[in-house]
């Protein structure tokens, strides 16, 4: 998104955007009347243009040395309006629902924080990684806070130490990423001389092994089954029909299904081309008949009337398009519907039918680089991740054990 916008152009722009979403006016005039206190704070801190810190500078001022729990019902109700404005800006996107809590860095040490922060968004960090960040950084401020350390050069081995210590029954995934990301906030202060010492060194190390896992797959009959249980009968069915085809049949990922829009697909040359979301690479797939028709069935009969570009919108009020959680979601309602077991025993979203076509490709002895291709990746080393998954092929590489002579037994070889 464009950033140095003036406020009434950008407050035009989200009006525009939730209007296409088909919000109420009563509810948009209420987004109007929270946006008039964060441009009155702008004139008076003499700020032309609204960015993502200065929300964070408006929310910080209006919170005061408050909590988040603490402040009153309307308030927090101007920070989702302002929090609005911060996602457009830096997504292009407005989300319906938003329940996410605003991490007050406050103090000395949470303005060194807030400072950490505005350094990643100028790196171009994804707006759902920055807030990953305040919600890790907010952790250790609290911890900091409960033991009286106000100063962060107060800070020393046995400290961090404690707080690691503290982080030993959550997972090893929420402990890895809080040690990580207190290590490179830690580092930054170093680099900026903030700190006299570099405490990003006396950071534990999180003991986290990650284990490689066998990808779930599901057998071509499971996923027909799959398939079959949905019914088309319904716009909700017809919408879901498409996009299970685009994640069975081609392998797309639930990001790049849900963004997917119409200048995407090439009807004329019956082709679908675009940039993927992981990777920002190009790709392209064949539109097979039986995707371009659910496609066309969709669109013509039971896609809701809105100017967005996205093909796949959610069925009720607001139209918005639909993430990778609602796509999880869906697939698994049609594997319970279709009575396939999947608990405790593999995972049932997306992916797991991106793995089931790379096993079907496998059992079709189809090369490694066309596989490759056909997911997206950059090179075939990061295919060779799902090799395990054919069975019959690596029982041919299997190698006979020799039988142990019985003198070995009778010499006392044990």
């Amino acid at each position: 998104m464009k950033q140095n916008m003036s406020f009434e152009v950008l407050t035009g722009q989200v009006t525009n955007y939730l209007q296409k979403l088909s919000y109420s006016e009563s509810r948009i005039s209420q987004y109007h009347s929270a946006w008039k206190r964060v441009a009155r704070f702008m004139k008076e801190k003499k700020i032309e243009f609204f960015t993502a810190n200065v929300g964070d500078y408006f929310i910080c001022d209006l919170i005061g040395e408050r909590s988040y729990d603490d402040i009153d019902r309307w308030e927090k109700g101007i920070i989702q309006c302002t929090n609005v404005l911060t996602e457009f800006i830096e997504t292009g996107v407005v989300k319906h629902k938003r329940s996410q809590k605003f991490r007050n860095l406050k103090g000395d040490i949470g303005k060194t924080m807030q400072d950490y922060i505005v350094y990643r968004r100028s790196c171009g960090i994804a707006h759902s990684t920055i807030e990953e960040h305040k919600q890790r950084l907010y952790e250790f401020l609290v911890f900091l806070e409960n033991n009286d350390i106000q100063n962060i050069n107060l800070i020393n081995h046995q400290i961090l130490k404690n707080y690691a210590n503290q982080l030993i029954f959550r997972t090893s995934h929420v402990r890895y990423r809080n040690l990580s990301v207190l290590k490179m906030y830690l580092r930054f202060l170093y680099d900026k001389e903030v700190t006299e010492k570099d405490f990003s060194q006396m950071v534990p190390k999180s003991k986290r092994v990650k284990q490689p896992k066998l990808p779930s797959i599901y057998s071509k009959e499971e996923v027909e089954a799959l398939i079959k249980s949905i019914d088309r009968g319904s716009p909700k069915g017809k919408r879901d029909y498409a996009m299970v085809l685009l994640t069975a049949r081609l392998g797309l990922r639930a990001t790049d299904v849900c963004c997917l829009s119409f200048d995407h697909i090439i009807w004329d040359r019956s082709l679908i081309i675009l940039n993927q979301n992981k990777t920002n690479s190009k790709i392209e797939f064949p539109l097979i008949s039986e995707i371009g028709d659910a496609i066309i069935d969709y669109l013509k009969y039971d896609r809701p009337k809105s100017v967005l570009s996205y093909i796949f919108l959610k069925v009720n009020s607001p139209y918005d398009r639909l993430n990778r959680t609602t796509l999880s979601s869906i697939i698994t309602f049609y594997l319970n519907r279709a009575g396939i077991q999947y608990k405790n025993i593999r995972k049932h979203g997306p992916h797991a039918l991106r793995h089931s076509l790379v096993g079907v490709l496998l059992q079709n002895k189809v090369p490694l680089p066309v596989i490759s291709e056909v997911l997206g990746h950059r090179n075939t080393e990061s295919t060779r991740y799902y090799l395990r998954i054919d069975i019959n092929s690596l029982r041919q590489c299997a190698l006979e054990v020799p039988l142990v002579s019985q003198n070995f037994y009778e010499r006392g070889g044990f």
